[in-house]
């Protein structure tokens, strides 16, 4: 399946994640945390059994921050937003605008999920996220983060959309040389899947595409032309000229082959025509002997007695046969 990336090489999300397929990542997530703090509580219970109570506290504390706080934190930042549960269930986080999430985006989603999720069991988190219309929990809305779908089937995938009719052509003046395949290839993917984003992250994603693009091409964006129609319209015209490059190029190719032909062709202008190669049909008859009579300072006579005109005009053939002595 292609994927639709940002600058940052992180995946765009198709969609924004609802809550059942978010809760069973949780779930997961929670049943890993959890038994990874098991064992590291039974471990420090046998490391520190001959420290006092208050000590016992200062480590099932630390234990507890590092494992259930700390562990989720760091794997949101190092996977940019993909933990074990996510991954199962094809989720990530992402920014606002759809780029990685940062350590501080991380921070602030594990500090709020401790009371919206393990203080409350997860209630405050499935009412924030049953309330938003992008099924944000409160630790997203603070951090500026999102939830996205990032597995979609890929019958899904679509055709890039035509332009607007009042933008065909428009731009045929544009110079494209300096667009790279990179860019060309993130543009289509958009186009192709602009009707399944998020419209706050498909727009900034449009927006983030017209100005490269733009900046690419040296012509700035029309005022009052949507970008993704923009991009579409651009797009339009490189399929455009590629159709007339090899339109060309099938004709050029035709032409070409029909000259090849009718080089070789009898009785045509190549190497195979009469004119061409310097053979001449031999004359016999009355119209021989006109021909060799008006040539000048020779007659009949002067050829010798017994020889006719045919004799004149055309040598006898040779037949390789020798007599013997």
């Amino acid at each position: 399946m292609s994927e639709l990336v940002t600058g940052d090489a992180v995946v765009l999300g198709l969609r924004p994640a609802k809550l059942p397929s978010r809760a069973l990542a949780v779930t997961i997530d929670l049943a890993v945390v959890g038994a990874a703090f098991v064992l590291v509580s039974i471990g420090l219970a046998v490391a520190t059994a001959t420290l006092d109570d208050a000590a016992l506290a200062a480590v099932s504390v630390a234990s507890f921050l590092l494992v259930l706080v700390g562990g989720p934190i760091a794997v949101e930042t190092l996977s940019h937003g993909r933990s074990l549960g996510k991954l199962a269930c094809g989720l990530r986080v992402v920014r606002d605008d759809g780029g990685p999430i940062r350590f501080r985006h991380a921070l602030v989603r594990g500090a709020v999920g401790v009371v919206e999720i393990l203080l409350t069991l997860g209630v405050v988190a499935c009412i924030a996220s049953l309330v938003s219309a992008r099924g944000r929990r409160l630790g997203d809305v603070f951090a500026g983060t999102l939830v996205v779908r990032e597995r979609v089937p890929a019958s899904r995938a679509a055709a890039v959309p035509p332009p607007p009719p009042w933008l065909v052509g428009r731009f045929a003046g544009l110079d494209l040389s300096g667009v790279p395949d990179s860019l060309w290839l993130a543009v289509r993917q958009y186009l192709t899947r602009m009707h399944q984003l998020d419209a706050q992250v498909g727009g900034a994603m449009a927006e983030r595409l017209a100005g490269e693009l733009a900046g690419r091409t040296g012509v700035p964006v029309p005022e009052g032309v949507p970008a993704g129609a923009y991009l579409a319209a651009v797009v339009n015209e490189r399929q455009a000229r590629d159709a007339r490059r090899m339109f060309a190029a099938a004709q050029e190719s035709a032409r070409e082959s029909g000259a090849r032909e009718s080089a070789v062709r009898p009785g045509g202008s190549g190497e195979s025509g009469g004119a061409a190669s310097g053979w001449a049909p031999v004359v016999s008859g009355p119209a021989a002997e006109g021909f060799g009579a008006g040539a000048p300072g020779r007659s009949a006579d002067a050829e010798g007695p017994g020889r006719g005109a045919d004799d004149r005009t055309s040598p006898p053939a040779a037949t390789g046969f020798a007599p013997p002595a």
